[in-house]
């Protein structure tokens, strides 16, 4: 990018001169497909280099998401181990521990197919659903053998066992999976940037839940039937293991017989809860996405307006030489001068990192200590950016990671308010660095011709510009070609004689009569400064204050602050918005809580269709508060933000937690039907259900928890959707066992008691 055609930008790899190559993918193009295109093309033109030329790779995206899908199929394979884990050490039967061999299989390749239909790609979203999957499609396949092999442990024969114990959980299967669906719905239809991201996520996510219900009413009886023989002899491993869930059971009867004495107990659990819930979802930090370690770090570089190219190139490669002396975890850095969009006065340093596995310092490390290294160059703004982890647009990873708009119809007004507003956020200790896009320090020299005495000399102000024109502007005129190699004309003069204003008035014009009349003869000169560049947003005058975060800070509160500062400095004639990474924050932010309100909604409405009842739906849902107090303790426990991952993540937890409850309240309405008494059905109800509950929560827990332990690629963002789950099922899996069956005698409507039927097999 150095050269006679374009003297005003350089490009330095290393400390070497050379140029650079971006290669952009079209909207809705495979990046993989075009990497693996592009990677065979690279080592073609590599053999045909010339000695002293080589080629270098700085970043390439599609090795992050290589990495990230690689790294998800290890997820899943981890998952389906601990969930098999699970079902053995409940039902210490490797048949039926075997058995999710079967179950998951199908649910998953109806997800795939699900894909395919609706043409999703196999990406990072659509995978970590699969995971989630995982988990969660064995749920009811588990409810559904857990109930047969209770009967067949009581004598019943297999055949019964497995007609009648399917009916009796049909409903819960029904009813827990379309509750898990339906939470998907808001997130599904929702507009703009959230929308897009999860909607894949949502629809195969919930498509696998539905397609694991009909697999669990349909292939599992089935399987429990043909692979059998669970009633035979108990292994010795069984036998040890049974007194232990026995007493399980034992001890949380007479824990629960005492927590139904007092009642009083579970409206403090709740209120203590909600109490939770609004703590934490004051003193929780929040931002868009957690950053992932992409091995990449940006410096912006800016100097005054007007600062010659010369200058700005040698502070630019001062930076990177620093860079390469000081940071061993540098595989290459790419240093620009005059490649930013003001011109001669900015460039640019990317310091490219080795892969994380290489390196033991993290990138955040690393972005610390070069934002330390850049304050020794009080000359210019450096500015140290990390690409954001969710990105809208092909220039957010340029971007600060708070961009506020301040808007004005009266640019007076914006000029006066704006000095007063960066000052108020340089103070602030929520920012790093602060900048701005509107300027007002841009050198400018104002030609005044003398028209009177031009005409007086014979010169026409046309000429007087086109003189100007010819001399400065470095316009290509022409190509010729000499030797068999082709040059261009360029009309500028040589730089020693441009380098001051003052050197317009050396330049002399042509008359009509043919004699040569210097400029400074004709022309006034006047220096002054003016806006490189005005800008406008939704048609008014604006100026966009960019800042970073200082280091613990969150884009939340980089929000919170600037919109603090413009209330107590703008007065009412100010409009503000937000813009990149910002914005997006807000907009995911509205529509999470917006689709959270809207998942609750749909739950109630879809369970009081199904139990036809108003008040047991109310029972379940109490659940909710229980998930989402343990899901935000969690992430204060694990010093982690509210983000979109882990809210949507709580969406998700609503369906999740409201099992349990289901699971219990239809029991206890079988009981009453069968005759008991309120308390009694719920005390039964919830002690019989103890296993399933037990079982399905944690083979949910342990399918999410390679998410909850960040293991591979990217795993920081995804981070927090594992802790939601994991730290609000337990959490509530506890409480729920308690609470539930207590509200249960308090609110349940009164049921007539109904003859049962009896199944005989045919085949006897």
């Amino acid at each position: 990018m150095l050269g006679p055609e374009n003297p005003e930008t350089g490009v330095k790899l290393n400390g070497a001169d050379g140029i650079s190559l971006a290669l952009l993918p079209l909207p809705g193009a495979n990046t993989i497909q075009i990497a693996d295109e592009f990677y065979k093309r690279f080592a073609e033109i590599k053999k045909t280099l010339p000695p002293g030329l080589d080629l270098y790779i700085g970043y390439d995206k599609s090795k992050f998401v290589r990495a990230s899908v690689s790294d998800v199929r290890m997820t899943i394979g981890i998952a389906l181990f601990l969930v098999i884990l699970i079902v053995y050490l409940f039902f210490r039967n490797w048949v039926l521990a075997l058995r999710p061999l079967l179950d998951i299989p199908v649910s998953l390749i109806s997800a795939f197919f699900i894909m395919y239909v609706f043409g999703f790609s196999i990406n990072v979203l659509t995978l970590l659903a699969i995971v989630l999957a995982t988990g969660l499609v064995v749920d009811d396949g588990i409810v559904v053998t857990e109930n047969i092999y209770k009967k067949i442990e009581r004598g019943m024969g297999i055949w019964d066992a497995c007609i009648l114990g399917t009916r009796e959980v049909f409903f819960v299967v029904i009813a827990t999976s379309m509750t898990l669906a339906v939470v998907f719905i808001p997130v599904i239809f929702l507009q703009g940037f959230t929308g897009r991201l999860f909607r894949e996520f949502g629809i195969v996510l919930a498509g696998a839940v539905l397609v694991s219900a009909f697999v669990s009413l349909t292939l599992t009886p089935v399987l429990n039937l043909k692979l059998g023989k669970i009633n035979a002899q108990h292994s010795r491993f069984y036998k040890s293991t049974e007194p232990f869930f026995v007493g399980l059971e034992t001890t949380y009867r007479r824990i629960l017989a005492a927590f139904m004495k007092r009642r009083w107990l579970s409206f403090v659990i709740l209120g203590t809860c909600l109490v939770l819930i609004v703590v934490f979802g004051k003193t929780l930090k929040s931002e868009l996405a957690p950053l992932e370690d992409h091995s990449l770090v940006r410096a912006n570089i800016t100097l005054p307006e007007g600062t010659a190219f010369d200058y700005t190139q040698s502070l630019v490669d001062r930076i990177a030489q620093l860079e390469m002396d000081s940071i061993s975890e540098a595989r290459l850095i790419f240093a620009g001068a005059g490649l930013g969009s003001n011109g001669t006065n900015s460039g640019v340093v990317q310091t490219f990192l080795l892969e994380p596995n290489e390196r033991v310092a993290t990138q955040q490390q690393v972005f610390d200590r070069l934002s330390r290294m850049y304050k020794r160059f009080p000359a210019a703004r450096v500015v140290p950016i990390q690409e954001q982890t969710i990105t809208t647009s092909l220039s957010a990873g340029r971007q600060l990671p708070v961009q506020f708009v301040v808007q004005n119809l009266d640019f007076g007004k914006l000029q006066d308010a704006l000095p007063k507003f960066l000052d108020e956020a340089r103070s602030d200790p929520v920012f790093g660095t602060i900048d701005v896009d509107l300027k007002f320090n841009k050198p400018e020299v104002d030609l005044t011709v003398n028209r009177l005495k031009a005409t007086d000399l014979g010169v026409n102000v046309v000429d007087v510009s086109t003189t100007l024109d010819f001399a400065l502007s470095g316009r290509l005129y022409e190509y010729y070609l000499r030797n068999g190699k082709q040059y261009m004309v360029i009309g500028q003069v040589d730089r020693t004689e441009r380098n001051k204003p003052a050197d317009i008035t050396a330049l002399y014009v042509r008359n009509n009569a043919g004699n040569l009349i210097q400029l400074d003869n004709l022309v006034t000169m006047t220096e002054n400064s003016s806006p490189p560049t005005l800008y406008h947003y939704n048609r008014f005058k604006s100026a966009t204050v960019g800042a970073t975060l200082a280091q613990g800070r969150t884009l939340g509160e980089g929000i919170a602050a600037m919109r603090k500062i413009a209330k107590k400095v703008l007065d009412g004639t100010f409009h503000t918005e937000l813009s990149g990474p910002s914005r997006d924050f807000a907009e995911s932010s509205s529509n999470t809580s917006f689709a959270l309100v809207l998942a609750l909604l749909f739950i109630y409405l879809i369970l009081a269709f199904q139990f036809e009842s108003f008040r047991e739906p109310f029972i379940i849902m109490l659940t909710v508060p229980l998930a989402i107090a343990g899901a935000m303790l969690s992430l204060w426990l694990c010093h982690m933000t509210m983000n979109i991952f882990s809210e949507i993540g709580m969406i998700m937890l609503i369906g999740l937690v409201t099992k349990n409850g289901i699971l219990i309240v239809e029991f206890a309405n079988q009981k009453r039907k069968a005759g008991l008494e309120k308390k009694e059905a719920a005390f039964e109800a919830a002690a019989a259900r103890l296993r399933p509950i037990l079982m399905t929560s944690l083979a949910t827990v342990f399918g999410a928890l390679p998410i909850t332990l960040g293991l591979g690629a990217g795993a920081e963002s995804r981070m927090p959707l594992g802790v939601v789950v994991d730290g609000g099922l337990l959490f509530a899996l506890i409480l729920t066992l308690f609470v539930i069956p207590v509200m249960y005698t308090l609110m349940a409507k009164d049921r007539k008691p109904v003859p049962t039927m009896a199944t005989s097999d045919p085949h006897k």
